[in-house]
């Protein structure tokens, strides 16, 4: 299949243009004149080739998005009108090419949501399956309206997994540069100028450092080498299914990064099922697509294998138990939810409890990990210091005792 670009004028004189997928242009041209078209253009898209990184859409984008499309649907535009004002607006240019391409499709006859799931780097399993729900029950404004707000949250979710991840690592990776700049440049200063002094005999810390100096300096090859092996073998393991659950476990069971990770994981799981089931899809796709989108490889396989147990004809609360992923009072309100049949509703709960228990355990996390790393880093600095300056010590001591 090939994409063809066409212009054309309907018998009002309007001029119409866009881009439709067919095996020829003589197949373009006879489903233009079967819309009732008067063919101005038919050309062949030229190949493009572009480098981005990831889709070139971000989840903004795709927010704001879904959130003007679900007002224009509201207020009763035509779902091609729409896509086509949006995709002329959005300043996205590669997105705006996603969405001509989307609204070629609507309008060659395929519905929403098998035209955007043909992009799915922008369009994940979730957001077509929410769509479908919405077109099958006619509700689609209304969905549209939950996948913004969806969105917005997980938007939010996201920043917050970074900040509990970005101030440790930039700390280290701080620590890490100022210590190399130390044993390359100012070590050796020190001991050259010791040298000058005649100074033969030098406490056992200082030859100690001096040492490590030496070594990082003649031998720097071998730290190199050493850090860019842990690096290529943990991106290689968490390539494969049982290195990255072995990677994900560990993360879960670290002393503090770990509950906040979990509590992270139980916020996006219910509130991506409450979604899914208040949107009217049914449980076990529900549970698949939550698979799918967890982010993590153990939380993963375990709402796999209560899927499997609900697929059997158990309830929901005894495999999410079995699975020793969330915590107890989180399958106690979904067994709750199951009796009473607002699921979704208590689900929805969940989310918001847990969210905000993300928030306060990432601001905790904070500002204990700041201290700990500040004083790793003073101790580590401080002492290479001290070690370098006890000869001085010594001497001026030997000088005040003459």
């Amino acid at each position: 299949m090939a994409k063809f670009q066409w212009e054309a004028t309907t018998r009002n004189g309007e001029k119409k243009r866009g881009v439709m997928e067919a095996e020829t242009a003589a197949q373009v041209e006879a489903r233009l004149r079967g819309d009732g078209l008067t063919i101005d253009r038919v050309k062949k898209e030229a190949m493009q080739i572009q480098l981005t990184l990831g889709s070139g859409v971000g989840h903004k984008d795709l927010q704001i998005f879904t959130r003007q499309l679900a007002t224009m649907i509201d207020a009763g535009l035509p779902l091609v009108q729409c896509l086509d004002i949006l995709a002329a607006q959005t300043p996205n240019k590669i997105f705006a090419r996603i969405l001509s391409q989307v609204k070629s499709s609507v309008e060659q006859g395929s519905t929403f949501s098998d035209a955007l799931r043909r992009h799915p780097r922008v369009f994940d399993d979730l957001y077509v399956n929410l769509v479908a729900a919405g077109e099958v029950g006619g509700i689609l404004d209304t969905i549209l309206n939950r996948l913004a707000v969806y969105i917005e949250k997980a938007v939010k979710l996201r920043g917050q997994i970074k900040s509990a991840l970005f101030y440790p690592t930039g700390i280290m990776v701080v620590a890490i540069g100022v210590i190399a700049v130390m044993l390359i440049k100012v070590i050796p200063t020190f001991e050259n100028m010791y040298k000058e002094m005649g100074h033969a005999q030098l406490p056992g810390a200082t030859k100690f450092v001096i040492n490590i100096s030496h070594g990082f300096v003649n031998r720097w090859y071998l730290y190199f080498g050493t850090l860019f092996g842990l690096i290529a073998g943990s991106t290689m393991m968490r390539r494969t299914d049982r290195g990255k659950e072995i990677f994900d476990r560990m993360l879960l069971r670290l002393p503090v990064m770990g509950g906040t990770l979990r509590k992270i994981v139980v916020a996006r799981f219910t509130r991506t099922l409450g979604t899914l089931l208040t949107s009217g899809v049914p449980i076990l796709d529900a549970l698949d697509i939550c698979a799918r989108t967890a982010g993590n490889k153990v939380v993963e396989h375990g709402i796999q294998k209560a899927r499997d147990k609900i697929a059997e004809g158990h309830d929901m609360a005894g495999p999410l138990a079995e699975s020793r992923v969330f915590p107890t009072m989180v399958v106690q309100m979904i067994g709750v939810g199951e009796q009473t049949g607002a699921m979704d509703q208590m689900l929805q709960k969940i989310a918001d409890f847990y969210e905000e228990e993300v928030d306060a355990a990432v601001s905790a996390m904070t500002a204990l990990i700041e201290p700990i790393m500040m004083a790793f880093l003073g101790i580590v600095v401080g002492g290479l210091i001290i070690a370098m300056y006890l000869p001085i010590f010594k001497l001026a001591g030997n000088i005040g005792t003459g």
